[in-house]
């Protein structure tokens, strides 16, 4: 009998194509604090405001989308995804050290030659000693002897941000203490837990991205500006309700990359095309300040740990604890370290 599995891989592939360009929104908005005016000391938007009839019936939809993706990961359909994926990703996942290596390089060199970037867009310095840790950061991405050097400057630089700065605006940048996890435990070959050093990456990357979800309900008016400067990114929606959908959008998806393998993998390869559409929009600097988060997304995406899904009904009550703790995370982590500014 003639051997279709060839074509059953490419068939699946094809379709996850589809339903992931389906479902992409055309753009996507850029980081809101490299672009925008914005104040961190002002008071957020009331809970009560936040939590309106119709953020309830969008965050109802994405419950739905979180546990219709992983009844599909328990079917034969969502098996046969994963062997598409894990036969079009082989040749990168054996490249994702590399991956992720580079681009760390890659980002501290382009900050570097900025000069007075601390990490992000929106952190500026004047010390001249920062543009050499950071270029410094990038020649330990060669040796993997020296990757631990290279995270405990990183540390440092956030600390130094948040001395600047202060601990509620870091709180947006868990990515980078990610990041620097990463390193460590690659350059020492560590699995604290039992977590590989891309799981403790991934987590970073889920939190960042469920953290800024939050800001967009707290502050949808930072993004105004930038929604009025660039019609197209509503598509054609008012501006208040599209913030409010496009936090629900990115907060599943987040969600999604803590979950199982299908489930996770779909949600990075979204999450890269919301990205890889905001970097076209804004230019260099969208691309510069996503490129970390970027190559962590493509690295789950052709991540083959094989876990054994959890049940489909565990998604939607973890997803609404999720919800309900970053609220809380977030407003009292205000109220607790932008009390004292505000008075």
């Amino acid at each position: 009998m003639r051997d279709y599995s060839w074509y059953l891989k490419r068939l699946a592939a094809g379709g996850a194509a589809g339903v992931l360009l389906a479902a992409l929104p055309l753009k996507a908005t850029a980081h809101v604090k490299w672009f925008a005016p914005y104040d961190v000391a002002t008071t957020p938007r009331a809970l009560l405001d936040v939590s309106s009839s119709a953020f309830w019936l969008l965050f109802g939809g994405s419950v739905i989308g979180v546990w219709t993706l992983c009844r599909v990961e328990q079917t034969a359909l969502g098996a046969a995804l994963l062997r598409a994926f894990d036969s079009i990703s082989i040749a990168l996942r054996s490249r994702t050290e590399d991956l992720l290596r580079a681009s760390t390089a890659a980002f501290f060199i382009a900050i570097g030659v900025a000069g007075n970037i601390i990490l992000t867009p929106e952190l500026k310095t004047d010390s001249a000693a920062i543009s050499w840790l950071q270029f410094a950061i990038a020649v330990g991405m060669f040796w993997r002897s020296t990757l631990v050097l290279s995270s405990i400057g990183i540390a440092i630089l956030y600390a130094v941000a948040i001395a600047d700065y202060g601990a509620f605006h870091m709180m947006d940048y868990p990515i980078f203490l990610g990041v620097a996890a990463y390193l460590a435990l690659t350059g020492l070959k560590r699995e604290p837990f039992g977590l590989r050093p891309l799981d403790v990456a991934r987590w970073a990357a889920s939190i960042t991205l469920m953290w800024a979800s939050v800001e967009k309900w707290a502050y949808p008016q930072w993004s105004f500006p930038l929604l009025q400067a660039h019609p197209r990114l509503t598509l054609g929606l008012d501006a208040p309700i599209y913030m409010m959908l496009a936090g629900v959008v990115e907060f599943g998806l987040a969600f999604a990359l803590l979950w199982t393998p299908l489930v996770r993998r779909l949600a990075a390869l979204m999450l890269c095309g919301m990205f890889i559409s905001a970097v076209i929009e804004f230019g260099k600097i969208d691309a510069i300040g996503h490129l970390l988060i970027i190559a962590i997304l493509v690295a789950i995406a052709v991540d083959d740990e094989p876990r054994v899904a959890r049940s489909a009904i565990l998604a939607p009550a973890f997803y609404c604890v999720a919800l309900l703790a970053f609220f809380a995370l977030y407003y009292g982590s205000h109220v607790l370290l932008m009390a004292p500014s505000i008075s």
